[in-house]
C-alpha cells in the first residue's frame, strides 16, 4: 500500500493494519556478538528453520560469518537474502581504532570538537581524560563563511582549501570531514569543497556534515561527522571482503546489513554513512523483540539482552523501540543520527569478579571475552566470571555448555572461586557465587531502571523480554528486583540478535533544522519539509531489492523552551500541524516528562523529523521450535533434576524446551534447558507457553 507523498496528511496518516502476507524464500540473519557469532536460516517454503553459535573471530569477523554458514550446512548460494549484524564499528569506536582522519572547517572553528559543551567527564569531579576522535594537527581551516540564516559572509576561499586537502594527504590522512559552520542552513561550501576534494583526495572517504544530519549545534554534528568518517574505511574494507567471500561461495543477491535504527541498508552504500550503524547489534535484538512482542499480544516491553560481554536494555512501547537522535556512545562522543535507544552495562557473562583493594566485591566491567573466556569454557580462563557462578551454582548444565572447547570439572570453577573471592571474603564457594550473582543482578536492574524511569516510564507497566545467551538465567530475579509482573522469554533468546536481521524493516530517518521561535516558523515550509522527507524515504525504499508488505511513516519535531538547550522529542499525529498544535503537544509532553507547566515562557522548534519505514512480511515464529520433539506431558518432557542453589540448594527439575507441550504450565524452581541458552523459573514464578513457542513467565513472591 502507497500513500500519497504530495499530500501531507495522508501521507503521515494511521498506519495500515498487518496484512496476511507472509516472508517467502530462504533467508539467513548473521549477528555478531563480542563472543559469539549466531545464525537463523529461515526458509519458508518448508517452514525450515536451522540455527548456529559459533565464536566470534575478533580479528576478522568475517570468518565467524562463514563458519556460522558452515556449521548450519547452508549454501549461500541458493540463499534469497543475507542480512547481517555487525559490531565493526561499534567496536572500533569504543576502542578507540580509527583509521587515521582529516578534517577542515571554517576559519577560527577548529576546536570545536575538543571544545564540546560545558560539561565534565565526571560531574562532580575534576578528573577525567577527553580524547577528540581527530587531533588538533589533523583539523585545518580555511576562510569563508555562512550565516545561521543561509547566506554567506565570506567567500570560500580555494586556494585555502587545496593547500589544506594536500596537507592532509601529505600527513597520510586515509578519510575526511568537511565541517563548516551553518552547513545545515545552506550547504553550498560544503558541496563546493567536495568537488574540490574529490580532485585532491585519493579515495571515496570523504564525509560532508551536512550529508549526514542536517541540523544545527556544530559540536554534534561535527562529531557525529568524524565518527562516520574515521570508521568508514574500516566497514568498506569489511562488507567488501565478506561480500567477495560469499560471491566465491554463489551469492549473487544483495547483502543487507543492519543499522542502529532498526532499519537494513545495502552493503554496496553502507559505509557512506558508517556511523549509522554504530550498535547496529543491538538495534537488531530489538527489532526481534518488538516483534515477537506483538505476536504475542504484549506490545509493552523492556529488552534484557545479556550476552557474554555486556547487557544491553531498551524500551518498547506498544511494539515501537524508542529511537533517539542523542545518542553519547561514551563522553563528548555524541553520535546524532537515529539509533535505537539503547543503555549498555558492563555485565555479561563473561564479566570477571574480584575483590578490591577495599575488600570489595565488584562484577565487570572487564570480560573475559570469548578468548580466552570464562573459566568454564576450558579455554585457558583463570578467573572467575558470571558464567562460571552459574555453573558453580548448578543454573547451567557442565554437559550442555555451548564453548567450542571441552570444559572444565566443577572443582576447578570451586576452587578458584574458593581462593579468589570466599577466601578474601570470608565465605564459601557456593555463597561467594551467589554474591557475584546478586551484585551483577543490582547492576543490570539499575540500567533497566536507567532506560525506562529517564523517560519517565514505570518498568511495572512493562514486561521484561529476556534473550541473549544468558538473559533467561537472570531475568526472573531482575524482574522481581524491579517490580516487573511479567517475563516473556523468545523461542530462541540466545540467538534473538540474528533473528531480528531477518524480521527488522526497511527504514529511513530524516532530519532538517527549522530553529526559530514557534511564533516565527512559516508553517507551510514545515509541512513541504515533511513532504520532502516522505518523498526522498520512498525513493530510498524504492532503491531497495527488498520484499515489503506496507508502509509506514511517522513524524515528530525537537522543541524547547527559548534559552533552555535540551530539546523533547514529540510525536506528532499526522505532517500537517497547526501552530496551536505543536504548542500543544510540546507543553503535554514537557509537563509529562518534567512536572512543570512553563506558560510564561515561548517554545522553539528546533527539529522536524521523518522515519519512513517498510514493513516486511510476517515469518512463523513458530518454526523456531521443532515440533517433533514434542511430548505430550510435562513430566516426559523432564531431562531429570539438579542441585541448584537458590537462597540454598535445592533439587530441581530440568526441562527440555523442544520436547515441552503446547499447553505447558511450569512452577517453578525449575531449570528449562535448550541449544541456544538456560531460563532459571526462581521459586514462586510460573510459566506458560504461548502458540509461537514464546514462555511467558508471571513473577510471584519468593516462598
Amino acid at each position: 500500500m502507497m500513500l500519497d507523498a504530495e499530500d501531507p496528511k495522508t501521507a503521515a496518516g494511521k498506519a495500515p493494519e498487518m496484512t496476511e502476507k507472509t516472508l517467502t524464500g530462504t533467508f539467513a540473519g548473521i549477528d555478531v556478538g563480542g563472543t559469539f557469532t549466531d545464525l537463523v536460516y529461515y526458509d519458508s517454503k518448508a517452514r525450515g528453520v536451522k540455527l548456529a553459535k559459533v565464536p566470534t573471530t575478533l580479528d576478522n569477523q568475517s570468518k565467524g560469518v562463514l563458519a556460522a554458514l558452515d556449521a548450519a550446512s547452508v549454501d549461500a548460494a541458493a540463499l534469497d537474502l543475507i542480512v547481517h549484524g555487525t559490531t565493526t564499528t561499534t567496536n572500533a569506536v569504543l576502542e578507540r581504532q580509527l583509521c587515521k582522519t582529516g578534517l577542515v572547517t571554517t576559519l577560527g572553528f577548529r576546536d570545536v570538537l575538543e571544545l564540546g559543551r560545558r560539561t565534565r567527564p565526571h560531574a562532580y569531579g575534576m578528573t577525567g581524560q577527553f580524547r577528540p576522535i581527530i587531533p588538533r594537527d589533523l583539523r585545518l581551516e580555511v576562510p569563508g563563511r555562512m550565516l545561521a540564516d543561509g547566506s554567506e559572509y565570506a567567500p570560500l576561499d580555494e586556494d585555502a582549501l587545496r593547500a589544506a586537502l594536500a596537507g592532509l594527504v601529505d600527513k597520510g590522512c586515509e578519510a575526511l570531514v568537511i565541517h563548516f559552520l551553518h552547513s545545515y542552513a545552506n550547504p553550498a561550501h560544503e558541496l563546493r569543497a567536495r568537488e574540490i576534494a574529490r580532485e585532491i583526495w585519493p579515495n571515496g572517504n570523504i564525509t560532508m556534515g551536512h550529508a549526514l544530519i542536517s541540523e544545527s549545534r556544530e559540536f554534534e554534528r561535527g562529531v557525529t561527522a568524524a565518527v562516520n568518517a574515521s570508521v568508514q574505511p574500516l566497514l568498506r574494507r569489511y562488507v567488501e571482503r565478506l561480500a567477495d567471500k560469499l560471491s566465491e561461495r554463489g551469492y549473487d543477491r544483495d547483502l543487507l546489513v543492519m543499522n542502529g535504527n532498526g532499519g537494513m541498508v545495502s552493503a554496496r552504500i553502507v559505509a557512506e554513512e558508517a556511523a549509522k550503524t554504530v550498535m547496529s547489534g543491538p538495534a537488531s535484538g530489538v527489532m526481534a523483540a518488538a516483534y515477537t512482542g506483538r505476536r504475542a499480544g504484549i506490545p509493552d516491553l523492556l529488552t534484557y539482552d545479556m550476552g557474554g560481554t555486556s547487557t544491553d536494555v531498551a524500551m518498547i512501547r506498544g511494539a515501537d523501540p524508542a529511537v533517539s537522535h542523542e545518542i553519547e556512545i561514551e563522553y563528548a562522543m555524541p553520535i546524532h543520527v537515529p539509533m535505537v535507544d539503547v543503555r549498555t552495562v558492563g555485565a555479561g557473562g563473561g564479566s570477571i569478579a574480584r575483590v578490591d583493594a577495599a575488600g570489595l566485591l565488584q562484577v565487570g566491567p572487564d570480560s573475559a571475552g570469548s578468548t580466552p573466556g570464562p573459566i568454564c569454557y576450558g579455554k585457558g580462563g583463570t578467573e572467575p566470571t558470571i558464567s562460571d557462578a552459574n555453573m558453580l551454582l548448578g543454573r547451567l548444565n557442565p554437559e550442555r555448555l555451548n564453548t567450542g572447547a571441552g570444559g572444565v570439572s566443577l572443582d576447578t570453577i570451586r576452587e578458584a572461586f574458593a581462593t579468589k573471592l570466599g577466601g578474601p571474603l570470608g565465605l564459601g564457594a557456593p555463597e561467594a557465587a551467589a554474591a557475584v550473582l546478586k551484585i551483577a543482578n543490582a547492576k543490570m536492574a539499575d540500567a533497566v531502571r536507567m532506560v525506562s524511569i529517564s523517560l519517565g516510564e514505570d518498568p511495572r507497566d512493562f514486561a521484561l523480554f529476556a534473550f541473549g545467551g544468558a538473559g533467561p538465567l537472570h531475568a526472573c530475579a531482575i524482574a522481581r528486583e524491579l517490580g516487573v509482573p511479567r517475563v516473556l522469554v523468545p523461542a530462541r533468546p540466545g540467538i534473538t540478535n540474528a533473528l531480528g536481521c531477518i524480521v527488522a524493516d526497511l527504514r529511513h530517518d530524516y532530519v532538517a533544522t527549522v530553529n526559530k521561535p514557534l511564533d516565527a516558523c512559516d508553517m507551510d515550509e514545515v509541512h513541504a519539509l515533511f513532504a520532502r522527507q516522505v518523498a526522498d524515504g520512498r525513493a530510498a525504499i524504492g532503491r531497495e531489492r527488498v520484499e515489503i508488505a506496507e508502509e509506514k511513516i511517522t513524524h515528530s519535531v525537537e522543541m524547547r523552551f527559548i534559552g533552555q538547550t535540551h530539546l523533547l522529542r514529540v510525536p506528532l499525529p499526522d505532517a500537517a500541524p497547526t501552530r496551536a498544535d505543536l504548542q500543544a503537544l510540546f507543553e503535554e509532553a514537557y509537563f509529562r516528562r518534567f512536572q512543570v507547566k512553563l506558560p510564561e515562557i515561548r517554545p522553539a522548534l528546533v527539529n522536524v523529523n521523518s522515519s519512513v519505514i517498510g514493513r516486511r512480511p510476517e515469518i512463523d515464529l513458530a518454526a523456531l521450535i521443532d515440533g517433533s520433539g514434542r511430548k505430550p506431558t510435562l513430566a516426559e518432557a523432564q531431562t531429570g533434576t539438579r542441585q541448584v542453589f537458590f537462597e540454598d540448594w535445592t533439587e530441581t527439575p530440568v526441562y527440555w524446551r523442544d520436547h515441552l507441550p503446547l499447553d505447558a504450565d511450569l512452577a517453578g524452581p525449575a531449570i528449562v534447558e535448550q541449544m541456544d541458552c538456560t531460563l532459571v523459573l526462581e521459586p514462586g514464578d510460573t510459566a506458560t507457553q504461548d502458540a509461537d513457542g514464546n514462555l511467558v513467565v508471571t513473577v510471584g513472591e519468593r516462598a
